[in-house]
């Protein structure tokens, strides 16, 4: 274990699996106070005893909240604020894929609602404090799936007409870029740091929890695809980058792969729409009133 993030709290959305684990392990391996969430006590308590047996540290915590659902993330800040007097990275990788349409607590449709609006709600309720402990970063997992969408469908953000599972899977990882690039500018001169990536094709659970076909589809993609892909570790090593590395201190507003900053979509670059994203988020989520 290393000293490098000696001191430095963080927070990792969806560590008790997946590449959300194996970056909580990474930044603790690094001498960092790592605070998880997962939705489930028992999964995320064996998730705890994973990373603290694997990094040598016992500086890391579970706290539950589900992204589905505004109170619980709400509830959680709360939580973690009246714990803490410091955040000096937030990692936003909780997420999924879902081939059927469903729904969050609040009503909206559970891929966009988990992957964006979760993101959205979870910085901006931090967002005070990662201020107060500057220099300090936002770091947003996103996917190269945003390069398949043309941009937001703002007419129908909770597609209700028509479905596709990975067509609004696309848009919620656009609306990642988007939201990332907002909120650089957002917090321009703060000291506060918004980045976001893609971790590469992952040989995760990923999809797999949609049971029947879908699971099938994914389990055997990965199974062909082995010597193109990244096993959990490896996907991870982009947000551990970007939470930690020197390299990019003061680096915002990008988009990276492989540690690299690389160029996203044209779509991820209106600015027009990034506002309207923000705005209209900010409705959503409580955080602005709703037009009368």
């Amino acid at each position: 274990m290393s000293d490098q993030m000696k001191d430095k709290t963080v927070i990792v959305t969806g560590g008790n699996n997946g590449i959300g684990l194996e970056t909580a392990v990474g930044l603790a391996r690094l001498g960092a106070h790592v605070v998880i969430t997962a939705r489930n006590e028992a999964k995320g308590g064996a998730a705890l005893a994973d990373i603290k047996s694997r990094s040598d540290s016992d500086k890391v915590e579970l706290m539950l909240a589900d992204f589905a659902s505004l109170a619980s993330i709400r509830d959680f800040v709360k939580k973690f604020k009246t714990n803490h007097d410091r955040l000096d990275v937030l990692v936003n990788n909780a997420g999924g894929i879902n081939t059927s349409r469903s729904e969050t607590l609040d009503g909206f449709e559970t891929t966009f609602g988990v992957n964006h609006l979760g993101y959205f709600l979870v910085t901006n309720l931090l967002l005070d404090m990662l201020k107060a402990s500057a220099p300090a970063r936002v770091v947003s997992v996103s996917s190269g799936a945003h390069l398949r969408s043309k941009g937001m469908n703002f007419d129908d953000l909770n597609a209700e007409q028509g479905y596709s599972g990975m067509g609004v899977y696309g848009r919620s990882k656009l609306a990642n870029v988007l939201f990332t690039y907002e909120l650089a500018r957002r917090v321009e001169g703060s000291g506060v740091t918004a980045n976001c990536l893609h971790p590469g094709v992952v040989r995760s659970g990923f999809g797999q929890n949609n049971g029947g076909l879908i699971s099938f589809v994914f389990k055997s993609a990965y199974t062909l695809m082995t010597p193109f892909t990244k096993s959990n570790a490896q996907g991870a090593e982009t947000s551990i980058y970007l939470a930690s590395s020197a390299d990019v201190e003061g680096v915002t507003g990008k988009y990276f792969a492989d540690s690299k900053d690389v160029p996203s979509s044209p779509a991820s670059h209106d600015e027009e729409a990034a506002k309207r994203l923000w705005e209209i988020s900010e409705q959503m989520t409580g955080l602005a009133a709703a037009p009368a």
